[in-house]
């Protein structure tokens, strides 16, 4: 059988970065930056208040309480100069560009609040609630680098900087297709023989928390055309293809059945349990590639784990890998099949041990909800004891 790393490393050597492309504002969130960005100007753009309240001199606020004219107001996006003189005060809202000469910004809770005159009843030293220009970022300064992923924050500095649009990698384009003739869509009544399909859905939830489009198509039945057929209608718009279902040994295998003639896609056994058999290759003039995922729900989402985010993470342009890991004492013995490297579902505590859940059959969706972590039990371990030190990877 072909090791767990042999897999992935094939996996990340035919998968490629996304071409960058350029980007809106309203498009570039999880995006992955391909360009430095970079200030035009100084933030903040010039000296302006922190606070409402009045600007003065610091040298007029010698002796306290006392009492000042106020000459001028000047609000937030103000475009007309304005000074203040010695004895005199200015009222001032937040963001206000600060009025020349004045050196200190005095919060209006100091102060009775005044109009005309003020009474200002606590000292401000000079500096007081101003935002200096340039504090925050000088001009030219980079703010992101190449290589970034943009969320929230990135995406206001990038607003902040002036940027309408950025060189961007996109999120990928995942679709995802389930086969089998016994599944029903959730909220369908099942006969026997049937089952509610969840593959689909758990697989495009995690495209997206991978930082991806996930896109479902629902499922196809037992029939190769037919999944063909789906294949050709959504490749177009397709950066990857995930599949779950039909790759085993037995009869009925519509993915196997339909990808194996093409030569593109090859059919293996991987060295690992949950999630033995694997298909991986590329389809179409564009190469996508397409990740063949057994049908077992704990096989599917354990192999889109080991295999399928981190070649996401390379069309992304970021490091790409297996998963990593930390380390953690065994609460109870683990067992393992010789051979093959397990990855038993469990829970890691906050002492830094991990257990692993009851009910670890590659069918059994329920204890796999339950679990925070696998357990990486190496291929020539068969036994570990309790209070061992393991491998696991968060979940």
């Amino acid at each position: 059988m072909k090791s767990v790393d042999a897999h992935l490393a094939d996996i990340l050597a035919t998968v490629r970065p996304l071409a960058p492309l350029e980007l809106d504002l309203e498009q570039v969130l999880g995006a992955t930056l391909a360009e430095d960005v970079s200030s035009p100007v100084p933030l903040p753009p010039f000296d302006n208040s922190a606070m409402d309240g009045y600007a003065v001199r610091a040298d007029d606020l010698s002796e306290i309480p006392v009492t000042l004219p106020v000459i001028d107001d000047v609000a937030a996006g103000s475009t007309e100069l304005r000074a203040v003189g010695p004895g005199h005060a200015v009222r001032i809202m937040t963001g206000a560009p600060l009025p020349a000469g004045a050196d200190t910004v005095v919060p209006v809770e100091w102060t009775d609040g005044g109009t005309v005159s003020v009474r200002i009843d606590r000292r401000a030293e000079t500096g007081n609630a101003i935002r200096r220009a340039g504090e925050d970022v000088e001009a030219g300064d980079v703010v992101l680098e190449a290589g970034t992923v943009i969320r929230p924050a990135q995406l206001g500095i990038i607003a902040g900087v002036g940027r309408r649009r950025v060189k961007a990698r996109p999120r990928p384009r995942v679709v995802i297709i389930s086969t089998g003739a016994e599944l029903v869509e959730p909220g369908s009544p099942l006969v026997t023989g049937q089952i509610w399909e969840s593959n689909s859905y758990t697989l495009a939830a995690a495209v997206r928390e991978a930082g991806a489009e996930g896109y479902r198509v629902g499922s196809v039945t037992d029939d190769p055309a037919v999944l063909l057929d789906r294949l050709d209608t959504h490749l177009v718009r397709a950066d990857a293809i995930i599949t779950s279902g039909g790759v085993s040994m037995g009869a009925y295998e519509p993915v196997k059945e339909a990808l194996s003639p093409l030569g593109t896609v090859r059919f293996e056994k991987v060295a690992m349990q949950p999630g033995m058999p694997q298909g991986f290759g590329v389809l179409g003039d564009d190469q996508v590639p397409i990740f063949a995922l057994p049908g077992n729900p704990v096989s599917s989402f354990v192999s889109f784990v080991l295999f399928v985010r981190p070649a996401l993470d390379r069309m992304r342009g970021l490091p790409s890998g297996m998963p990593s890991s930390v380390t953690a004492k065994a609460a109870g013995p683990l067992r393992s099949p010789s051979g093959r490297r397990s990855f038993l579902r469990g829970v890691l505590a906050p002492d830094g041990t991990v257990a692993p859940v009851h009910g670890q059959g590659s069918h059994q969706l329920a204890a796999l909800a339950t679990a925070n972590a696998l357990i990486m039990v190496p291929e020539d371990v068969t036994e570990v004891p309790t209070g061992a030190t393991v491998e696991v990877i968060k979940l």
